[in-house]
């Protein structure tokens, strides 16, 4: 196989001027973790900078699997010793895209007025996330109703080998960015699709915060396990139980778990498709006997539609038959109430927090939808101190969604609204004068980076005053910043 090491700081400046990188071959980081598949083209310098973070300095390219570096015009680039010369591609050297890639590349930017410097190259990473997740989110949604639609018909089946492709290609955008769905506003008037979204949401939601447990344990372990080595804790010889290398060896889940469990999170809520609509869109109180009907949706409906098409993978399973599951001993309001906390699977548990957030970030037939900040703090104080290895997993919850959620409303000291872009940061965009007063697009001031020290005291975030709703903003919004 012919491979070619490529600096990615190299890189980074050449999607920085709007290149395009295809390895064809997967990255992994020290420890084993896939940071990339050798099938996906990157053009977004915060996937690089992601990749860069791990310790990786270059890239291996394999052009034998069309992995290879385009400029901006399309033109295939030869890297060599002496530096970058262009060339026109040759046929075997074009990247093989698919119809979702071409969508991807013609589809129209956000409007964002930016300053220069650092914020304008945040803003248009930003810009390059919402253009791809925008696409792949609408066929993560496709793909659920299709599945959805065939098991409504044939009262039950589906095709299973198509969901898992599909998820697997989610899986693989997922890796270029953490929860990349967060930077698309959320449909806060229409509510006819909420199935569809919420299964591609929990699944974005639900893997970002696998990989970011994954690696925050991972890499725990294995830094006891050196230590422990180290210090002749528990010496072991390799004739009496083989090879002891302990840096970096363990991990707690590996790409093909990923796989099977961020299919269960895409079907976690597949038992919903044979409730009556009269039921799952009731907007006044539900009876006993049609709360009852519900619950069945995971244990009941939910295994039985797996039953049917003969799918027996204990991963897929769990997560639809406990995700409303007691997280912790005496949880109330759980089910099946026959199952103790200790017996449900960490990754069980995961899909059951990515499912509370999105469904209470959500707008339904019969709520509003509440705002993220104050969705991660509930959550945070119910369930903190409550169990041990709980404890990890809800650790990365807070930190995948971040203190303060993209899509999140807050108001800033002088009085301001100010809608956040990006968590990290946060990074924010005033959108209201003092008075609360929707700002003209002329009028409009460039986005704020909170996280700079330098900035102005009347400029910070003000967490003494009470967090508005989505809803309750929604009339004051910027019109490109108000969901579709």
């Amino acid at each position: 196989m012919i491979q070619t090491k490529v600096s990615i700081d190299n890189l980074i400046a050449i999607v920085a001027q709007g290149g395009k990188v295809k390895t064809g071959i997967d990255v992994y980081n020290a420890k084993g973790v896939l940071l990339l598949e050798k099938d996906i083209l990157v053009n977004s310098v915060k996937t690089l900078e992601v990749i860069k973070s791990q310790g990786i300095k270059n890239l291996p390219l394999n052009p034998e699997n069309y992995g290879g570096v385009w400029d901006s015009d399309g033109n295939y680039l030869k890297i060599d010793q002496d530096g970058v010369t262009v060339e026109k591609p040759s046929v075997s050297q074009l990247v093989h895209t698919s119809k979702k890639d071409k969508q991807i590349s013609k589809a129209k930017s956000s409007r964002i007025s930016a300053p220069s410097g650092d914020i304008e190259k945040r803003l248009k990473v930003i810009e390059e996330i919402k253009i791809a997740a925008a696409q792949k989110y609408e066929i993560g949604k496709q793909a659920v109703k299709q599945a959805l639609d065939a098991i409504r018909l044939s009262k039950g089946e589906f095709d299973y080998n198509s969901v898992e492709e599909n998820v697997s290609e989610l899986v693989a955008f997922l890796n270029t960015a953490e929860n990349p769905f967060a930077y698309l506003t959320k449909e806060i008037i229409n509510y006819d699709s909420i199935i569809y979204s919420h299964a591609v949401n929990v699944c974005a939601i639900g893997t970002a915060i696998l990989n970011r447990f994954n690696i925050n344990f991972s890499s725990m372990v294995n830094k006891y396990i050196d230590s422990s080595l180290a210090a002749g804790d528990f010496p072991l010889s390799s004739s009496e139980n083989g090879a002891t290398g302990g840096g970096g060896s363990y991990i707690y889940y590996h790409k093909d778990d990923i796989l099977d469990i961020s299919t269960g999170f895409f079907l976690h809520d597949i038992g919903k498709t044979l409730i009556p609509d009269s039921v799952l869109n009731k907007k006044s109180k539900l009876t006993d006997m049609e709360f009852g009907m519900i619950k069945k949706h995971s244990y009941g409906l939910g295994i039985q539609i797996l039953d049917k098409n003969r799918l027996k993978n204990r991963v897929v399973r769990n997560i639809v038959g406990l995700h409303h599951g007691a997280l912790f001993d005496g949880e109330r309001n759980c089910y099946p109430e026959n199952i103790k906390s200790d017996e449900i699977p960490l990754y069980v548990k995961i899909c059951k927090l990515a499912d509370m957030y999105d469904a209470m970030t959500s707008r339904t037939c019969y709520r509003e939808a509440f705002n993220p900040i104050n969705v991660v703090t509930d959550i945070f104080r119910k369930y903190a101190k409550k169990d041990k290895m709980l404890q990890f997993v809800l650790h990365a919850f807070v930190k995948s969604i971040g203190i303060y959620p993209t899509g999140s409303v807050i108001y800033l000291k002088n009085g301001q609204l100010a809608y956040i872009l990006e968590s990290a940061g946060p990074l924010v965009l005033p959108f209201t004068d003092s008075d609360g007063k929707t700002l003209s697009a002329g009028s409009s001031p460039p986005p704020l980076d909170l996280g700079d020290e330098h900035i102005a005291d009347e400029l910070k975030a003000d967490i003494s005053r009470s967090i508005k709703t989505p809803l309750e903003v929604y009339e004051l919004l910027p019109a490109w910043l108000k969901p579709k």
